[in-house]
């Protein structure tokens, strides 16, 4: 059985509610060297997800 289907959709589905969470809120401003951590990750776990779900294409 192959689980990349709904493993990336639930990757795309949480990268993107975590980057517009974190485009939406301003940076914190206690993370001085790295303000938007939530954005950042948010569109590394959205690529996660688009590639887990190309991947699902060619099986």
């Amino acid at each position: 059985m192959n689980f990349c289907k709904p493993i990336g959709s639930m990757f795309v589905l949480l990268g993107a509610m975590l980057g517009i969470y974190g485009a939406l809120v301003p940076a914190s401003p206690a993370l001085y060297i790295f303000p938007h951590v939530n954005l950042v990750w948010g569109c590394v776990l959205f690529v996660f997800g688009l590639a887990m779900l190309a991947l699902s294409r060619f099986n």
